[in-house]
């Protein structure tokens, strides 16, 4: 069901008035996307099938070699000025501390 554009801007105001956000949403236990935040098939972008390669930095024998520990510092510095973001491999890190971690923030 389609929420016509008066409708929406109200419940957009109600929404905005809550001042609950969307972890207000989330609290409340929703199970579904509100309408008033599903643009209308018209409104939406095109599907992009464009692929993004983002940067992977491997930490691998970052402390068994000081021109490969400045190596890794120099590839995080790079893809956070260029990118903002990166993901990390070989960090150590156990894979049951991770999904713990993960577990705790939802």
């Amino acid at each position: 069901m389609a929420v016509s554009s008066h409708d929406r801007m109200s419940e957009l105001k109600a929404f905005d008035d809550t001042k609950a956000g969307v972890k207000g949403l989330v609290d409340s236990g929703i199970t579904k996307v509100p309408q008033i935040f599903i643009l209308p098939p018209k409104n939406r972008a095109e599907i992009c099938e464009t692929h993004f390669v983002f940067p992977v930095i491997d930490l691998q024998g970052i402390d068994e070699d000081p021109i490969k520990h400045k190596e890794i510092v120099d590839k995080v510095r790079d893809a956070s000025e260029t990118w903002g973001f990166f993901q990390v491999v070989n960090h150590g890190i156990p894979t049951f501390i991770l999904d713990k971690t993960l577990q705790g923030t939802r």
